[in-house]
């Protein structure tokens, strides 16, 4: 008989925002605006619908039953895009920017990758349906009994096609199978339930996902690797404090997108995880950064292959 798992082995480090942290890593996100007031309103009316009340009895109170149909959608936002493209770093913090906006505390659980088992008979089952059921009973305690909230809740899952990939596959195993069910039934609870509670999905391979779950999803937000005037934006940021003229900037960004060495640019995270570091590294611990220093870094760095996935369903 499997028995239930201990809820600090289900999730990493629950963090409660707004998070003083989780504000700066947000602000770093760079080029991102769209996507994070997309995502922080989407958030927003799914842990406190009574904002969203509140606008329809001003501006259009006579549109109720269309409040319904917003409000009647499923809890599931998907991130979806390349490697390093910053969709895992927004789902970790946008929830700090909800907390704020709506005045509340909300609870973030990201699943442990550890989580996912070790292939025993009804172990993925028991890990989906305990961590929906923990997420489901805190986000009960943070209801309220009126319109708003006392608080919300924010279940992220990363590599989210790890734990629902599609049951269309021939090679599927049926524990997998039954995985992916407890999945969206854990999805469907949420949903019924009208809870102050949303579901956060990263993957790197969007056709992965079980249709079912895909068709669940509120939104899906697609990431790809940054434009030029995106990238030029955030060298800027970083190279004007060390005196690098407008025409110095723009060489160093078009010198990070694709060349005729490779059909790609770099990714978010090539620039502030390699590029940045490296630029710094090499000058320490007795020179300056020099521009010229720092474009013959530029062209020695490869930026990150794309993660290859077929066709997208979704768009």
């Amino acid at each position: 008989m499997t028995s239930m798992p201990q809820i600090t082995s289900l999730f990493e480090r629950p963090i409660t925002l707004p998070d003083s942290d989780a504000q700066a890593r947000l602000a770093r996100l760079v080029g991102m605006d769209d996507k994070i007031r997309r995502l922080a309103n989407i958030l927003s009316l799914l842990i406190n619908p009574a904002g969203l009340k509140a606008w329809q009895a001003k501006h259009h109170g006579e549109a109720a039953s269309l409040l319904e149909v917003v409000l009647r959608r499923p809890p599931l936002v998907i991130l979806a895009g390349d490697v390093g493209s910053g969709k895992t770093e927004l789902a970790e913090t946008i929830g700090d920017k909800v907390a704020r906006q709506e005045d509340l505390d909300i609870t973030l659980l990201p699943l442990s990758l550890s989580s996912r088992g070790q292939g025993r008979v009804g172990e993925m089952t028991q890990l989906v349906s305990s961590a929906f059921e923990h997420a489901y009973n805190e986000a009960t305690k943070v209801k309220g009994s009126g319109a708003k909230a006392r608080g919300g809740v924010i279940l992220l899952i990363d590599e989210a096609d790890a734990l629902a990939q599609s049951r269309e596959s021939e090679q599927m195993h049926h524990e997998d199978r039954a995985g992916v069910n407890a999945f969206i039934r854990g999805i469907d609870k949420l949903a019924s339930a009208r809870l102050p509670v949303a579901v956060l999905m990263c993957t790197n391979r969007l056709s992965a996902l079980d249709p079912a779950v895909r068709r669940r999803a509120a939104d899906v937000l697609v990431f790809s690797r940054p434009t030029l005037e995106q990238r030029e934006h955030l060298l800027t940021l970083w190279f004007s404090q060390l005196g690098f003229t407008a025409l110095q900037i723009q060489a160093l960004a078009q010198a990070t997108g694709e060349s005729d060495r490779t059909p790609y640019g770099y990714t978010f995270s090539d620039l502030t995880q390699r590029l940045l570091p490296t630029i710094v590294l090499d000058a320490y611990p007795d020179n300056s950064v020099t521009a010229e220093r720092a474009l013959d870094l530029v062209r020695s760095i490869a930026p990150t292959p794309p993660f290859k996935d077929g066709p997208q369903a979704v768009n």
